[in-house]
Protein backbone atom coordinates (compact mmCIF):
# COMPACT_ATOMS: atom_id res chain seq x y z
CA UNK A 1 0.00 0.00 0.00
CA UNK A 2 1.41 2.96 -0.99
CA UNK A 3 0.89 6.58 0.57
CA UNK A 4 2.21 9.91 2.59
CA UNK A 5 0.87 11.85 5.23
CA UNK A 6 2.68 15.26 4.94
CA UNK A 7 3.30 16.40 8.61
CA UNK A 8 2.83 20.14 8.22
CA UNK A 9 3.02 21.86 11.03
CA UNK A 10 0.40 24.31 11.21
CA UNK A 11 -2.87 25.22 12.81
CA UNK A 12 -4.04 23.93 9.46
CA UNK A 13 -2.94 20.64 10.13
CA UNK A 14 -5.02 20.02 13.37
CA UNK A 15 -6.86 17.49 11.19
CA UNK A 16 -6.48 14.20 11.96
CA UNK A 17 -4.56 11.65 9.28
CA UNK A 18 -4.62 8.46 9.23
CA UNK A 19 -3.23 5.86 7.05
CA UNK A 20 -2.42 1.99 7.43
CA UNK A 21 -0.42 -0.69 6.54
CA UNK A 22 -0.16 -4.94 6.83
CA UNK A 23 -2.69 -4.51 9.64
CA UNK A 24 -1.14 -1.52 11.31
CA UNK A 25 -2.51 1.70 11.80
CA UNK A 26 -0.80 5.21 11.59
CA UNK A 27 -3.22 8.05 13.21
CA UNK A 28 -1.83 11.80 13.81
CA UNK A 29 -3.62 13.89 16.04
CA UNK A 30 -2.96 17.78 17.34
CA UNK A 31 -3.92 18.13 20.85
CA UNK A 32 -4.97 21.89 21.76
CA UNK A 33 -1.52 23.55 22.47
CA UNK A 34 -0.04 22.01 19.55
CA UNK A 35 0.65 18.86 21.11
CA UNK A 36 1.22 16.37 18.35
CA UNK A 37 0.70 12.68 18.98
CA UNK A 38 1.52 10.17 16.38
CA UNK A 39 0.83 6.21 17.22
CA UNK A 40 0.89 3.14 15.48
CA UNK A 41 -1.44 0.38 16.36
CA UNK A 42 0.57 -2.58 15.79
CA UNK A 43 -1.29 -5.60 15.48
CA UNK A 44 -0.14 -9.07 17.32
CA UNK A 45 2.08 -7.36 20.10
CA UNK A 46 1.79 -6.80 23.71
CA UNK A 47 4.14 -3.92 24.32
CA UNK A 48 4.03 -0.42 23.75
CA UNK A 49 7.09 1.94 23.16
CA UNK A 50 6.57 5.38 23.39
CA UNK A 51 8.53 8.42 23.53
CA UNK A 52 8.22 11.93 24.33
CA UNK A 53 10.03 13.84 21.65
CA UNK A 54 11.23 17.86 23.03
CA UNK A 55 12.38 19.75 19.56
CA UNK A 56 15.37 20.97 21.60
CA UNK A 57 18.96 20.00 20.88
CA UNK A 58 22.20 21.57 21.31
CA UNK A 59 21.69 23.83 18.53
CA UNK A 60 19.33 25.71 19.96
CA UNK A 61 21.22 26.89 23.03
CA UNK A 62 21.87 30.15 23.78
CA UNK A 63 25.03 32.00 25.51
CA UNK A 64 24.86 31.06 29.08
CA UNK A 65 22.62 28.28 28.65
CA UNK A 66 25.03 26.15 26.46
CA UNK A 67 25.39 22.37 28.27
CA UNK A 68 21.88 23.22 29.61
CA UNK A 69 20.06 20.47 26.94
CA UNK A 70 21.91 17.54 28.01
CA UNK A 71 22.04 18.68 31.30
CA UNK A 72 18.22 18.45 31.47
CA UNK A 73 17.86 15.11 30.33
CA UNK A 74 19.90 13.83 33.07
CA UNK A 75 17.89 15.99 35.55
CA UNK A 76 14.49 15.29 34.46
CA UNK A 77 14.90 11.82 36.09
CA UNK A 78 15.77 13.33 39.40
CA UNK A 79 12.58 14.07 40.65
CA UNK A 80 9.33 16.12 40.56
CA UNK A 81 6.76 17.73 42.91
CA UNK A 82 5.02 14.33 42.85
CA UNK A 83 7.77 12.01 42.34
CA UNK A 84 11.29 11.33 44.12
CA UNK A 85 14.01 10.27 41.31
CA UNK A 86 13.77 6.62 43.19
CA UNK A 87 10.36 6.21 42.99
CA UNK A 88 10.48 7.29 39.11
CA UNK A 89 13.08 4.21 38.74
CA UNK A 90 10.92 1.62 40.57
CA UNK A 91 7.75 2.49 38.71
CA UNK A 92 9.58 0.97 35.77
CA UNK A 93 11.08 -1.53 37.10
CA UNK A 94 8.15 -3.27 39.30
CA UNK A 95 6.57 -3.87 35.84
CA UNK A 96 9.22 -5.06 34.11
CA UNK A 97 9.62 -1.97 31.96
CA UNK A 98 12.72 0.46 31.04
CA UNK A 99 13.06 3.91 30.65
CA UNK A 100 15.67 6.29 28.97
CA UNK A 101 16.19 9.34 27.44
CA UNK A 102 18.92 10.70 24.84
CA UNK A 103 20.08 14.31 23.86
CA UNK A 104 20.64 14.89 19.92
CA UNK A 105 21.42 18.02 17.78
CA UNK A 106 18.22 18.87 16.84
CA UNK A 107 15.44 17.26 19.62
CA UNK A 108 15.44 15.00 23.16
CA UNK A 109 13.56 12.23 23.58
CA UNK A 110 12.33 10.51 26.95
CA UNK A 111 11.31 6.92 26.04
CA UNK A 112 10.02 3.80 27.59
CA UNK A 113 9.08 0.32 26.98
CA UNK A 114 6.22 -1.38 28.35
CA UNK A 115 3.68 -3.83 28.96
CA UNK A 116 0.44 -2.45 26.72
CA UNK A 117 -1.42 -2.36 30.23
CA UNK A 118 1.31 -0.52 32.02
CA UNK A 119 0.70 2.43 29.38
CA UNK A 120 -1.18 4.81 31.82
CA UNK A 121 1.94 4.55 34.19
CA UNK A 122 4.40 5.29 31.68
CA UNK A 123 2.51 8.09 30.23
CA UNK A 124 2.04 9.43 33.73
CA UNK A 125 5.60 9.26 34.68
CA UNK A 126 7.04 11.06 31.15
CA UNK A 127 4.56 14.17 31.06
CA UNK A 128 5.26 14.34 35.11
CA UNK A 129 8.59 14.28 34.18
CA UNK A 130 8.45 16.73 31.28
CA UNK A 131 5.86 19.22 32.90
CA UNK A 132 7.31 19.20 36.37
CA UNK A 133 10.88 18.69 37.25
CA UNK A 134 11.98 20.72 40.07
CA UNK A 135 15.67 20.56 39.46
CA UNK A 136 16.78 20.81 43.11
CA UNK A 137 20.04 22.36 43.32
CA UNK A 138 21.60 19.51 45.24
CA UNK A 139 20.53 17.00 42.71
CA UNK A 140 22.13 19.59 39.86
CA UNK A 141 25.46 19.50 41.44
CA UNK A 142 25.64 15.94 41.70
CA UNK A 143 24.82 15.43 38.19
CA UNK A 144 26.92 17.96 37.14
CA UNK A 145 30.02 15.70 38.19
CA UNK A 146 28.30 12.44 36.70
CA UNK A 147 28.34 14.61 33.23
CA UNK A 148 31.88 15.58 33.77
CA UNK A 149 32.58 12.17 34.07
CA UNK A 150 30.23 11.21 30.78
CA UNK A 151 32.18 13.35 29.05
CA UNK A 152 35.61 12.67 30.54
CA UNK A 153 34.55 8.76 29.35
CA UNK A 154 33.89 9.67 25.64
CA UNK A 155 37.14 11.83 25.31
CA UNK A 156 38.57 8.42 26.58
CA UNK A 157 36.69 6.40 23.25
CA UNK A 158 39.36 7.74 20.40
CA UNK A 159 36.25 6.62 18.21
CA UNK A 160 33.74 9.21 19.80
CA UNK A 161 36.62 11.89 19.96
CA UNK A 162 37.38 11.28 15.94
CA UNK A 163 33.83 11.29 14.65
CA UNK A 164 33.40 14.74 17.45
CA UNK A 165 36.13 16.59 16.12
CA UNK A 166 35.18 15.46 12.21
CA UNK A 167 31.58 16.86 12.55
CA UNK A 168 33.08 20.20 14.52
CA UNK A 169 35.29 20.25 11.40
CA UNK A 170 32.65 20.40 8.83
CA UNK A 171 29.78 22.05 10.44
CA UNK A 172 31.78 24.94 12.23
CA UNK A 173 30.43 27.70 12.16
CA UNK A 174 26.61 26.50 12.13
CA UNK A 175 25.58 25.92 15.39
CA UNK A 176 24.96 22.16 14.74
CA UNK A 177 29.03 21.79 15.61
CA UNK A 178 28.25 22.27 19.41
CA UNK A 179 29.00 19.28 21.22
CA UNK A 180 25.77 17.24 21.99
CA UNK A 181 27.18 16.54 25.26
CA UNK A 182 28.79 19.96 26.16
CA UNK A 183 32.13 20.55 26.95
CA UNK A 184 33.67 20.55 30.70
CA UNK A 185 33.78 24.30 30.35
CA UNK A 186 30.42 24.91 29.56
CA UNK A 187 28.79 21.98 31.93
CA UNK A 188 31.10 23.52 34.30
CA UNK A 189 29.86 26.96 34.04
CA UNK A 190 25.96 26.61 33.40
CA UNK A 191 24.10 27.95 36.28
CA UNK A 192 20.96 26.08 37.89
CA UNK A 193 18.80 29.25 37.11
CA UNK A 194 19.97 29.16 33.14
CA UNK A 195 18.92 25.23 33.09
CA UNK A 196 15.94 26.40 35.06
CA UNK A 197 15.05 29.45 32.44
CA UNK A 198 16.39 26.92 29.25
CA UNK A 199 13.80 24.37 30.96
CA UNK A 200 11.08 26.89 30.74
CA UNK A 201 11.95 28.50 27.42
CA UNK A 202 11.58 25.10 25.13
CA UNK A 203 9.30 22.80 27.11
CA UNK A 204 6.34 23.70 26.39
CA UNK A 205 3.24 22.30 24.10
CA UNK A 206 4.03 23.71 20.76
CA UNK A 207 7.35 21.77 20.74
CA UNK A 208 6.50 18.41 22.04
CA UNK A 209 5.52 15.66 19.81
CA UNK A 210 4.55 12.42 21.63
CA UNK A 211 4.78 9.15 19.45
CA UNK A 212 3.80 5.63 20.20
CA UNK A 213 4.08 2.05 18.65
CA UNK A 214 2.34 -1.44 19.45
CA UNK A 215 -0.64 -2.56 21.29
CA UNK A 216 -2.67 0.73 22.14
CA UNK A 217 -6.18 2.84 21.40
CA UNK A 218 -4.84 6.21 19.80
CA UNK A 219 -7.60 7.55 21.17
CA UNK A 220 -7.25 6.32 24.05
CA UNK A 221 -3.51 7.46 24.56
CA UNK A 222 -4.51 11.32 23.28
CA UNK A 223 -6.60 11.39 26.52
CA UNK A 224 -3.83 10.02 28.43
CA UNK A 225 -1.38 12.81 26.76
CA UNK A 226 -3.78 15.63 27.44
CA UNK A 227 -4.13 14.35 30.98
CA UNK A 228 -0.89 14.19 32.60
CA UNK A 229 0.27 17.30 30.50
CA UNK A 230 -2.41 19.58 32.09
CA UNK A 231 -1.89 17.89 35.34
CA UNK A 232 1.44 19.18 34.97
CA UNK A 233 -0.27 22.34 34.45
CA UNK A 234 1.15 23.34 30.99
CA UNK A 235 -1.71 25.81 28.96
CA UNK A 236 -3.23 23.71 26.49
CA UNK A 237 -5.09 26.60 24.82
CA UNK A 238 -6.83 25.75 21.15
CA UNK A 239 -4.80 28.41 19.81
CA UNK A 240 -1.43 27.38 19.82
CA UNK A 241 0.07 26.24 17.14
CA UNK A 242 3.42 23.21 16.56
CA UNK A 243 6.47 25.02 16.09
CA UNK A 244 7.58 24.88 12.81
CA UNK A 245 10.77 22.98 11.87
CA UNK A 246 13.84 24.11 10.97
CA UNK A 247 14.28 24.80 7.31
CA UNK A 248 17.15 28.29 7.24
CA UNK A 249 19.75 26.78 7.94
CA UNK A 250 20.94 30.05 9.82
CA UNK A 251 24.24 30.71 12.00
CA UNK A 252 23.47 31.87 15.40
CA UNK A 253 26.22 33.05 18.12
CA UNK A 254 27.65 30.58 20.01
CA UNK A 255 31.30 29.09 21.34
CA UNK A 256 33.18 28.29 17.86
CA UNK A 257 34.33 24.82 18.61
CA UNK A 258 38.78 24.64 18.85
CA UNK A 259 39.08 22.11 15.77
CA UNK A 260 36.55 23.50 13.31
CA UNK A 261 36.76 26.11 10.66
CA UNK A 262 38.57 26.23 7.22
CA UNK A 263 37.45 24.43 4.34
CA UNK A 264 39.27 21.11 3.86
CA UNK A 265 40.52 21.46 7.75
CA UNK A 266 43.22 18.87 8.61
CA UNK A 267 42.64 17.84 12.17
CA UNK A 268 45.16 15.46 14.44
CA UNK A 269 44.55 14.96 17.79
CA UNK A 270 47.41 13.39 19.86
CA UNK A 271 46.49 10.28 22.31
CA UNK A 272 48.66 7.80 23.48
CA UNK A 273 46.83 4.68 22.04
CA UNK A 274 47.09 1.51 19.75
CA UNK A 275 45.46 2.63 17.30
CA UNK A 276 45.25 5.20 14.92
CA UNK A 277 41.57 6.61 14.04
CA UNK A 278 41.01 8.29 10.69
CA UNK A 279 37.69 10.07 8.80
CA UNK A 280 37.58 11.35 5.43
CA UNK A 281 34.74 13.28 4.40
CA UNK A 282 32.76 16.13 3.88
CA UNK A 283 29.23 17.92 3.56
CA UNK A 284 26.19 15.33 3.46
CA UNK A 285 22.77 16.13 3.06
CA UNK A 286 20.12 17.26 4.81
CA UNK A 287 17.46 14.88 6.58
CA UNK A 288 14.61 15.79 3.47
CA UNK A 289 17.31 16.03 0.91
CA UNK A 290 15.48 14.16 -2.40
CA UNK A 291 18.75 12.16 -2.64
CA UNK A 292 18.63 10.77 0.68
CA UNK A 293 17.84 7.34 -0.59
CA UNK A 294 20.77 7.80 -3.23
CA UNK A 295 22.86 8.43 0.15
CA UNK A 296 21.72 5.58 1.46
CA UNK A 297 22.55 3.40 -1.56
CA UNK A 298 26.11 5.34 -1.62
CA UNK A 299 26.98 4.94 1.75
CA UNK A 300 26.20 1.31 1.83
CA UNK A 301 27.75 0.09 -1.48
CA UNK A 302 30.91 1.88 0.12
CA UNK A 303 30.94 0.80 3.67
CA UNK A 304 27.98 -0.90 4.97
CA UNK A 305 28.75 -4.12 5.60
CA UNK A 306 31.73 -7.52 4.86
CA UNK A 307 30.93 -7.17 0.79
CA UNK A 308 31.36 -3.17 0.87
CA UNK A 309 34.40 -1.59 -0.99
CA UNK A 310 36.03 -0.67 2.25
CA UNK A 311 35.74 -3.75 3.49
CA UNK A 312 37.10 -5.59 0.78
CA UNK A 313 39.48 -3.04 -0.11
CA UNK A 314 40.92 -2.28 3.34
CA UNK A 315 40.30 -5.20 5.41
CA UNK A 316 39.83 -8.25 3.12
CA UNK A 317 42.67 -7.64 0.13
CA UNK A 318 45.27 -5.48 2.59
CA UNK A 319 44.95 -6.36 5.79
CA UNK A 320 45.30 -2.79 7.19
CA UNK A 321 42.38 -2.12 9.67
CA UNK A 322 39.67 -4.18 11.33
CA UNK A 323 37.05 -2.24 11.19
CA UNK A 324 36.14 0.66 8.49
CA UNK A 325 32.88 2.04 7.47
CA UNK A 326 30.70 5.03 5.43
CA UNK A 327 28.21 6.77 6.97
CA UNK A 328 26.16 10.08 6.81
CA UNK A 329 24.86 12.24 9.61
CA UNK A 330 21.35 14.28 8.33
CA UNK A 331 19.99 17.04 9.85
CA UNK A 332 17.40 19.06 9.44
CA UNK A 333 18.99 22.00 7.17
CA UNK A 334 22.41 20.12 6.94
CA UNK A 335 24.99 16.94 6.84
CA UNK A 336 27.80 15.22 7.08
CA UNK A 337 29.24 12.19 4.81
CA UNK A 338 32.86 10.31 6.29
CA UNK A 339 34.74 7.09 5.48
CA UNK A 340 36.12 5.51 9.15
CA UNK A 341 39.00 3.16 9.91
CA UNK A 342 40.92 2.07 12.70
CA UNK A 343 44.16 0.74 11.69
CA UNK A 344 48.21 0.68 13.18
CA UNK A 345 49.85 4.19 13.01
CA UNK A 346 52.00 3.29 10.73
CA UNK A 347 49.37 2.37 8.46
CA UNK A 348 47.68 5.43 8.59
CA UNK A 349 48.79 6.94 5.56
CA UNK A 350 47.88 4.72 3.59
CA UNK A 351 44.74 3.60 4.89
CA UNK A 352 43.50 7.32 5.11
CA UNK A 353 44.69 7.21 0.83
CA UNK A 354 42.38 4.68 0.54
CA UNK A 355 39.41 5.69 1.90
CA UNK A 356 39.58 8.86 -0.74
CA UNK A 357 40.82 6.87 -3.48
CA UNK A 358 37.54 4.18 -2.89
CA UNK A 359 35.32 7.36 -3.08
CA UNK A 360 36.83 8.48 -6.44
CA UNK A 361 36.66 5.54 -7.98
CA UNK A 362 32.78 5.27 -7.35
CA UNK A 363 32.77 9.22 -8.18
CA UNK A 364 34.81 7.77 -11.52
CA UNK A 365 34.12 4.63 -12.72
CA UNK A 366 30.33 4.17 -10.90
CA UNK A 367 29.34 0.36 -9.88
CA UNK A 368 27.84 -1.99 -11.73
CA UNK A 369 24.26 -3.97 -11.27
CA UNK A 370 24.69 -6.56 -9.20
CA UNK A 371 26.78 -4.40 -6.55
CA UNK A 372 24.08 -2.10 -6.95
CA UNK A 373 21.47 -4.60 -6.27
CA UNK A 374 23.32 -6.10 -3.04
CA UNK A 375 23.50 -2.47 -1.87
CA UNK A 376 19.58 -1.68 -2.39
CA UNK A 377 18.47 -6.11 -1.13
CA UNK A 378 20.93 -4.53 2.00
CA UNK A 379 18.61 -1.71 3.24
CA UNK A 380 15.63 -3.09 1.82
CA UNK A 381 15.74 -6.00 4.07
CA UNK A 382 17.22 -4.53 6.70
CA UNK A 383 14.18 -1.21 6.79
CA UNK A 384 11.75 -4.08 7.19
CA UNK A 385 13.86 -6.13 9.47
CA UNK A 386 14.14 -3.10 11.62
CA UNK A 387 10.09 -2.58 11.74
CA UNK A 388 9.58 -5.88 14.19
CA UNK A 389 10.87 -4.00 17.10
CA UNK A 390 7.99 -1.28 17.76
CA UNK A 391 11.46 1.34 19.40
CA UNK A 392 11.84 1.50 15.81
CA UNK A 393 8.67 2.05 14.65
CA UNK A 394 8.25 4.65 17.31
CA UNK A 395 11.50 6.57 16.72
CA UNK A 396 10.33 6.38 12.87
CA UNK A 397 7.43 8.51 13.81
CA UNK A 398 9.08 11.17 16.25
CA UNK A 399 12.06 11.96 12.96
CA UNK A 400 9.41 11.91 10.58
CA UNK A 401 7.40 14.91 12.34
CA UNK A 402 10.55 16.74 14.12
CA UNK A 403 12.74 16.67 11.28
CA UNK A 404 11.50 15.33 7.68
CA UNK A 405 8.32 16.52 7.33
CA UNK A 406 6.66 13.79 5.65
CA UNK A 407 6.04 9.90 6.59
CA UNK A 408 6.48 7.89 3.74
CA UNK A 409 5.23 4.22 3.92
CA UNK A 410 6.71 0.99 3.89
CA UNK A 411 5.92 0.13 0.65
CA UNK A 412 7.01 4.07 -1.04
CA UNK A 413 10.22 3.91 1.16
CA UNK A 414 11.22 0.44 -0.16
CA UNK A 415 10.24 1.75 -3.92
CA UNK A 416 12.23 4.77 -3.27
CA UNK A 417 15.33 2.57 -2.77
CA UNK A 418 14.54 0.40 -5.47
CA UNK A 419 14.22 3.05 -7.81
CA UNK A 420 17.81 4.51 -6.79
CA UNK A 421 20.23 3.96 -10.28
CA UNK A 422 23.69 3.09 -10.81
CA UNK A 423 24.13 6.95 -12.66
CA UNK A 424 22.56 8.39 -9.39
CA UNK A 425 24.82 7.08 -6.55
CA UNK A 426 27.98 7.80 -9.55
CA UNK A 427 26.41 11.43 -9.81
CA UNK A 428 26.30 11.63 -6.23
CA UNK A 429 29.30 10.17 -5.36
CA UNK A 430 31.36 12.69 -7.92
CA UNK A 431 29.42 15.81 -5.95
CA UNK A 432 30.72 14.74 -2.33
CA UNK A 433 34.66 14.30 -4.40
CA UNK A 434 34.32 17.40 -5.56
CA UNK A 435 33.85 18.76 -2.04
CA UNK A 436 36.26 20.43 -0.09
CA UNK A 437 37.87 17.00 2.33
CA UNK A 438 38.08 17.03 6.00
CA UNK A 439 40.63 14.92 7.87
CA UNK A 440 40.79 13.88 10.85
CA UNK A 441 42.97 11.61 12.78
CA UNK A 442 43.39 10.51 16.43
CA UNK A 443 46.20 8.80 17.73
CA UNK A 444 50.13 8.63 18.47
Amino acid sequence: MSWSLPLVAAGEAAGELVAGQDGAVIRRTILPGGVRVLTEAVPGVRSVSVGLWVGVGSRDETDGHFGSTHFLEHLLFKGTARRSASDIAEAFDEVGGEANAATGKEHTCYYARVLDADLPMALDVLTDMVTSSVIEPDELEMERQVILEEIAMNEDDPGDVVHERFGEAVLTPRELARPISGTPQTIAAVSRDAVWEHYQQRYRPSTLVVTAAGSLDHDVLCALVEDGLRRGGWPLDGGQRPQARRRDGLVTPGPAPATGGADGARVIVSRPIEQAHVVVGSTGLSSSDADRFTMSVLTTVLGGGMSSRLFQEVREKRGLAYTTYAFASPYSDAGTFGLYAACAPHNVDEVERLLGIELERLASDGLGSAELTRGIGQLTGGLVLGLEDTGSRMSRLGRSELVVGELLSIDDSLSALRAVTGAQVRDLAEVLASRPRHVVRVGP
